[in-house]
């Protein structure tokens, strides 16, 4: 990859044998940074329900960061309310923390969603095509898909590209399909079957660079 040009050092394209400090380089392959930084950890959580996404709760309640190590210190990216469960990123990398909530990086976020009511095909094109309108403005997904439905219960597949609170419940109680249970199943390229409520593992690297990729495309 270096003899291709593949790989630059702090914006200079690097060559064979070049050596360089992993604490301050700045090495990206094809354009995507390559995480070097001894110090950085990433962690991906199943979080449970009644599990608070925050480094702390003044009511006491346990948090996300009562299950993963206490050094370094690491801090949810973006939040799940309590209510909902599924993958959640906790990481001490800010760079990557900023590329994975701010909007303008249009990293989505995939959930899936157990709703009383069965929303209508067209509501559904209509939520991705032209959103819904929300108290704090418009709410677009990049996807929805209505996966089953059993009588009044439906199972739908939303892909999002922003997250602000409770937004996924918001969007369904518009269209008049109150959430019941809530689960995100992927951040971006991410996903992981294996993870059990309360359970958590380290990223790859090959992970790692998959979402910085994500949020450069």
């Amino acid at each position: 990859m270096i003899s291709e040009g593949r790989v630059t050092v702090d914006g200079v394209t690097a060559t064979i044998g070049q050596k360089i400090d992993p604490e301050v380089a700045r090495v990206e392959i094809d354009g995507v940074p390559l995480p070097l930084q001894p110090d950085l950890v990433y962690y991906l959580m199943y979080k449970e329900k009644g599990t608070i996404s925050t480094a702390d709760d003044p009511q006491g309640r346990p948090t996300v960061l009562d299950d993963v190590p206490g050094e370094p210190r690491v801090f949810p990216v973006g939040r799940l309310d309590a209510d909902s469960e599924g993958l959640l990123l906790l990481t001490n990398d800010g760079d990557l923390t900023n590329r994975l909530t701010h909007p303008s990086f249009g990293v989505t976020k995939t959930y899936m969603a157990k709703v009383s009511g069965v929303p209508h095909d067209k509501q559904l094109a209509l939520l991705v095509t032209e959103g819904v309108e929300l108290e704090d403005g418009l709410a677009k997904a990049v996807h929805a898909t209505l996966v089953d439905s059993s009588g009044d219960v439906a199972l739908v597949e939303l892909v999002m590209a922003e997250g602000r609170n409770r937004e996924v419940r918001r969007i369904f109680d518009t269209l008049g399909c109150p959430v019941r249970e809530l689960v995100r199943t992927a951040i971006g390229p991410l996903r992981d079957q294996r993870l059990r409520p309360g359970t958590w593992r380290q990223l790859a690297v090959d992970e790692v660079r998959s979402l910085y990729e994500a949020s450069i495309r």
